[in-house]
């Protein structure tokens, strides 16, 4: 059962991360975020990040990270999270990662998930997932969801987060 946390923002760069190594291997980036309070953090975005829709993303991009809010994170200045999942904002869509339990109720019980006909239920790799959808870490791309306690909305997209992602 994961616990994320999120940051929203525009990307201001992407460049090669460096690990340590002599150079940078290429493979790890790092993308810097930065919100409309002025507040900005930093993603490592390794080759095992799940991307929503599998988008290229360039500077001006307004995304939001979804990493892990237990993990550890350095004590430095701008706070710099391991990317779990990344997401392209866009008008009447959002995006929730977290772990939904039997009856498809948000760990924080803010948001029910009613699985429709027309909602897509795939993995990471993009091929259709046959298990059970309770009691798993979920991503979820959805729309108008109801004002009520808790929220329901019939998600577009639901990506199964088997790595533990």
């Amino acid at each position: 059962m994961g616990v994320y946390g999120s940051f929203s923002g525009v990307v201001t760069a992407i460049q090669d991360y460096w690990d340590g190594a002599d150079r940078p291997s290429g493979c790890t980036k790092l993308m810097t975020l930065a919100n409309r309070s002025g507040q900005t953090a930093n993603f490592v975005v390794r080759p095992d990040t799940y991307f929503i829709d599998h988008v290229m993303v360039r500077p001006g991009d307004t995304m939001t990270g979804f990493y892990d809010a237990a993990a550890p994170v350095p004590l430095i200045y701008h706070p710099q999270y391991v990317a779990l999942v990344m997401a392209r904002l866009a008008p009447g869509r959002r995006v929730a990662v977290d772990w939904f339990g039997p009856d498809l109720l948000s760990s924080e019980g803010d948001l029910m998930l009613n699985i429709g006909p027309a909602t897509r239920v795939v993995l990471q790799n993009g091929q259709a997932f046959t298990g059970e959808l309770g009691n798993r870490d979920l991503a979820v791309v959805y729309g108008p969801a109801t004002h009520s306690i808790p929220a329901q909305t019939t998600p577009y997209q639901v990506v199964v987060l088997c790595s533990g992602a």
